[in-house]
């Protein structure tokens, strides 16, 4: 039988580890409900930011159907999207400007992005609807591994290129010129290079088509 001694040590050493096994779950649970509330405060933000730009009543932007997540910028009222060089996904360089010319579906997503899931078989749906249409779909993969973002592409069956943006760089250059608060965003860009339409959160088929009925126009 162990001594009283023993027993006293091993009773400390017991409600040592206690203290520490309870320490690292406080620790552990203070992280979840910060993360959590970050989240929270992105999601809400996002939504505040989106709502009061769109519904502001500001020049020459309207939303699509009521929608203050999906809007639309008349002619002279089109911000200027950002050149950029960046790397896709398959390791092929790639310069935006090659697209001058061109309407450009912009996507900005993330395969760890639920809601990037929800709106992936829209978009791959829409790329090959309007691919004999003068329309070119690229994504920009936010803060991803390549082989998450390859693994994504290939179980939503996405065809058109995707550029890495694990730094962020492309985003925070795009945000300079449209409210982008998050992923999913997606933003349709005129011949002229110009953002002309731009969906905040998961895009849906009527929003998306809606904006590329008005876009692809000519006249």
């Amino acid at each position: 039988m162990p001594s009283p001694v023993l027993r006293a040590l091993s009773g400390r050493a017991l409600s040592r580890k206690a203290l520490s096994s309870r320490a690292l779950s406080s620790r552990a649970g203070r992280r979840t409900v910060v993360l959590a509330a970050a989240v929270l405060t992105g999601v809400v933000l996002a939504a505040v930011l989106v709502t009061g730009w769109a519904g502001s009543g500001k020049s020459g932007v309207t939303t699509v159907d009521g929608n203050p997540s999906a809007v639309l910028y008349a002619a002279g009222h089109r911000p200027l999207a950002p050149e950029f060089n960046a790397t896709t996904l398959t390791g092929s360089k790639l310069s935006f400007s090659s697209y001058r010319g061109q309407v450009v579906v912009l996507n900005f997503w993330g395969s760890w992005c639920v809601p990037c899931r929800e709106e992936a078989s829209t978009l791959a749906a829409v790329a090959a609807q309007y691919q004999r249409s003068g329309v070119s779909f690229l994504g920009v993969d936010v803060r991803d591994t390549a082989a998450s973002a390859r693994a994504f592409a290939h179980n939503f069956h996405i065809t058109y290129p995707s550029v890495s943006d694990s730094s962020s760089a492309i985003t925070l250059n795009f945000t300079s010129v449209v409210p982008i608060a998050g992923t999913p965003t997606t933003l349709v860009i005129d011949r002229s290079g110009h953002v002309a339409g731009a969906v905040f959160g998961t895009a849906t088929y009527p929003e998306l088509t809606a904006i590329l009925a008005k876009v692809t126009t000519k006249g």
